[in-house]
């Protein structure tokens, strides 16, 4: 019998790690069986043809937010192309629908519901030995005509019974992002989470955890992602891992989700010795409003909290994601735009901000109705409005959300965020501004390059302040756009000023000539750039800005400013 465990990703560079595991688990007791993996980009009958082509009797899905359709209609052509396929679904999206599912996708044979590795095993074992199984806990079978529900049953106990996707050479290690999981579960109950389910935190063993985690080192795999829940839940536990890692990695850099709150002054001490960008925490803040966070189950020491990321980011070696969620209960408009001032404050590396999924199977869903939730019913869920939050304004905070991205998550906004948030009294109500024109303009409709996305702030900050104000904060864009692109003096654009004055040029010829002997022999080519600004936060009156541009072989672009303020040259 062959089997294919198969999914849709989002993106090509996510690997499965769900896929491995279920086949290592099965072993040889399932008959043949491969793992194929697709993106959702590609065009069905692609995929349809791919499958087919290697003649499986059974295909097996995991079925994600992201896949959800995509996966159902592939299904529904699988079955058409070949009627005795047994087609087998499984995932968090999946495992808690019901009859109707199969009611609407007639050739879909069998469901999975929960952690996949005991169910499976045993219908694919059964198929394989020429039976039908008798019924199987977690699993929904269809016989004939009828439709048998498993009963409810346990999750496996011990982890270390999944042998090792990785040393069995059943993860692809070619999409340059790697998952592995050191544990399962999470000691927390929000309301919003699947894992809230959780009955309790399991745990693989740190023998397993360390074999796997070194064979991808000894790999050199560029980018690990460690898909524990709360990885810090035992901090003991966490420590040893870390420590682990530091002594042994090569090449790698490995993502965690982490709760602050519980990093403890010994594992924050051992974090001081990381070296810089190997480790990088996603932290979700969620809330910064405790009468919200109690009311979706999530305790959480706000100020602990923001005490441990002042201190990770002033040490400068952990690159830190903070996460916060719109839409949950009791938050309103002006609270969240509170909230993201005060996160932003915290200096983080990136600052997601995301409306709340009410997912099928949380207790959030359940009680969407009490809390006066609506959402859309169709995936990925997500709240459309709240007896705090109208559809208006959760709309304007998935444009700053969007606003966020392409500013401050990409990291070259830096003078014109901080010029911005001056200006409008904080960073959100700035973004804010912006978001309101992206609505009347639509100038993200198209996909923008660097530049162009400069131009069309610069753009909508005309439209929204005039005078001194409006010229500072488009002088702002400029210098930012002058420090993270190479600008070409002769194609500069509109956004610039280059009429500089005869001593102001003489000044930067000198400056250019000082850097290019500065590095005569070291192989780097230097290019220049030179314009006026007349209105900077930190520069009154006319200022020349000068850009020298370092490229060399292997190590990208550097980038140099240097200022003549009035007629006294600094930097």
């Amino acid at each position: 019998m062959r089997t294919i465990l198969a999914t849709l990703h989002s993106k090509y560079i996510h690997a499965s790690l769900a896929l491995p595991s279920l086949a290592a688990y099965c072993g040889m007791a399932c008959g043949e069986l491969l793992i194929r993996e697709f993106t959702v980009h590609e065009p069905r009958e692609a995929i349809l043809a791919a499958l087919l082509r290697e003649e499986p009797d059974v295909v097996a899905f995991s079925v994600y937010l992201w896949n959800r359709r995509e996966t159902l209609d592939l299904i529904d052509a699988l079955a058409t192309a070949r009627p005795q396929l047994r087609l087998v679904i499984g995932g968090p999206e999946v495992s808690f629908d019901g009859p109707e599912l199969f009611a609407r996708h007639g050739g879909l044979t069998a469901l999975v519901r929960g952690e996949g590795e005991l169910p499976l095993r045993a219908l694919l074992a059964a198929w394989r030995a020429g039976n039908e199984p008798e019924p199987i806990p977690r699993l929904a079978l269809r016989l004939g005509a009828e439709l048998t529900e498993g009963p409810d049953g346990p999750v496996l106990a011990d982890l270390d019974a999944i042998p090792s996707p990785f040393q069995a050479g059943l993860v692809d290690l070619t999409r340059g992002l790697v998952y592995v999981e050191t544990s399962r579960g999470c000691p927390f109950r929000c309301t919003f989470c699947l894992s809230a389910r959780d009955e309790k935190v399991r745990t693989f063993s740190l023998a397993r955890a360390f074999a796997d985690l070194q064979w991808l080192i000894d790999h050199e795999v560029p980018q690990i992602k460690l898909v524990d829940r709360t990885f810090n839940a035992d901090p003991a536990r966490a420590r040893e891992i870390f420590r682990f890692i530091l002594a042994g990695n090569r090449t790698s850099h490995f993502h965690f989700e982490i709760a602050a709150h519980l990093l403890d002054e010994e594992t924050l001490a051992l974090l001081d010795t990381a070296p810089a960008g190997v480790f990088q925490f996603e932290i979700g803040v969620q809330s910064t409003l405790e009468a919200t966070l109690r009311a979706v189950a999530r305790p959480v020491a706000l100020e602990r909290l923001e005490d441990v990321v002042r201190r990770l980011q002033n040490a400068g070696r952990i690159h830190l994601h903070l996460d916060l969620v719109a839409g949950l209960p009791g938050e309103g408009y002006p609270g969240f735009l509170a909230a993201i001032d005060r996160v932003a404050a915290l200096r983080p590396d990136h600052l997601q901000v995301e409306p709340v999924k009410v997912l099928p199977g949380t207790p959030l869903r359940a009680q969407a109705a009490a809390f006066g939730l609506l959402f859309d019913p169709n995936p990925p869920y997500t709240v459309l409005t709240t007896p705090d939050l109208s559809f208006h304004e959760l709309e304007r905070l998935r444009t700053i959300s969007r606003l966020l991205d392409l500013t401050y998550n990409a990291a070259c906004f830096p003078t014109f965020l901080a010029a911005l948030a001056h200006t409008a009294g904080s960073l959100a109500h700035g973004l804010e501004r912006l978001a309101d024109d992206l609505a009347d303009h639509a100038w993200l409709r198209y996909p923008l390059g660097r530049e162009g996305l400069f131009l069309r702030l610069a753009e909508a900050v005309g439209r929204q302040w005039t005078g001194e104000t409006g010229q500072q904060l488009r002088e702002s864009l400029a210098v930012d756009l002058a420090k993270c692109e190479r600008i070409v003096p002769e194609r500069a654009p509109a956004l610039f000023d280059t009429e500089i004055t005869s001593e102001e040029s003489v000044w930067v010829r000198n400056q250019v000539r000082q850097a290019t002997d500065a590095l005569r022999g070291q192989g780097i080519k230097l290019q220049h750039f030179a314009a006026v600004f007349r209105n900077l936060p930190n520069a009154a009156g006319r200022s020349v800005g000068l850009f020298l541009y370092r490229t060399s072989s292997g190590t990208g672009m550097l980038v140099e400013e240097r200022w003549l303020v009035g007629t006294a040259p600094t930097g």
